[in-house]
């Protein structure tokens, strides 16, 4: 976490906070909002979507529990995501289109999707800091950049005096890692906050898809996911796993996720799902503290 609250009257971003990939695709309006209400009722305070999910769906779903549960802005942090194109006119529709399904007048954290050579541009950057200096956004984050990517876009907003990313979003879990020592070190020197997602690889880490692809999961609706963890190392990683959950008596998702939660620089870990359960289990999994436990969490390389 930053030394400064990313924006003023921002709560804290928190341990544990609520991804939303599964609204409109997974689960549909009740089952979201059962989820939704479970992680405020935990004291989640970090909510995040995305114009990707479900082509908007999910933030439309989102800004209708907003409208009918009024969560006091200082107790929430709402955060989406806008995909290219990055240019000027593109970053102004995408924010404005977002901001509508969300039912919000200001966005509270905005991401860049993925990263994209239009990052480099003074336009893109500028088009950034606008969204900034005009009230529509809070403060700015990079979602799947590298550290070469996001270095060069910080050099050219503090060159500038642009507004610069306050978050970093990656993909991060003990199966498959997208946070680097590099990503760790310029975040550190740079102040940003390091959130992650996908700690139990989208199901993956549980082995439930051991003897194939299990009917109706995530990697059976959206196949393109299968190539990054239906592969050697990952599945590697997985048999270690299942190996110390024997070990322990430690279900593997609660391994998982603790090995996401104690990843040094990590402020956060994005936990989804599809019924409010999901959110016990990842409270469940800051529980685990036994260090020798988490150190040989640690060692599964």
């Amino acid at each position: 976490m930053p030394a400064q609250p990313l924006y003023p009257s921002a709560p804290a971003i928190g341990r544990i906070a609520l991804g939303s990939s599964t609204f409109g695709r997974e689960i549909q309006s009740d089952d979201a909002f059962l989820l939704m209400d479970r992680a405020l009722a935990r004291g989640v305070s970090h909510f995040d979507t995305a114009a990707t999910y479900t082509a908007g769906v999910s933030e439309t779903i989102m800004g209708q529990w907003l409208a009918s549960r009024r969560p006091s802005p200082e107790s929430l942090m709402v955060a989406t995501k806008i995909y290219p194109p990055y240019t000027p006119d593109a970053i102004d529709t995408a924010t404005a289109a977002s901001a509508r399904r969300l039912g919000v007048d200001v966005i509270d954290l905005l991401y860049l999707h993925k990263w994209d050579a239009a990052v480099e541009t003074p336009e893109t950057l500028a088009a950034l800091d606008g969204l900034v200096r005009s009230g529509r956004v809070r403060a700015l984050g990079a979602s799947n950049f590298n550290a070469q990517q996001l270095g060069a876009a910080l050099t050219a907003q503090a060159a500038h005096g642009w507004a610069r990313f306050r978050v970093l979003q990656n993909n991060n879990n003990l199966a498959v890692r997208d946070v680097d020592p590099a990503l760790v070190t310029l975040a550190g020197d740079h102040a940003l906050a390091i959130v992650t997602y996908s700690p139990i690889a989208a199901g993956f880490l549980t082995g439930k898809h051991r003897a194939g692809v299990v009917a109706g999961s995530r990697f059976d609706m959206a196949p393109g996911h299968q190539p990054i963890y239906f592969s050697p190392e990952p599945q590697r990683r997985l048999a270690a796993l299942e190996s110390l959950s024997d070990l322990s008596g430690q279900p593997t998702a609660l391994l998982a996720l603790a090995w996401a939660m104690n990843r040094p620089g990590v402020s956060a870990v994005l936990i989804g799902g599809r019924g409010p359960q999901y959110v016990d289990q990842a409270f469940d999994a800051l529980q685990i503290r036994d260090p020798d436990l988490l150190r040989a969490l640690d060692a599964i390389p």
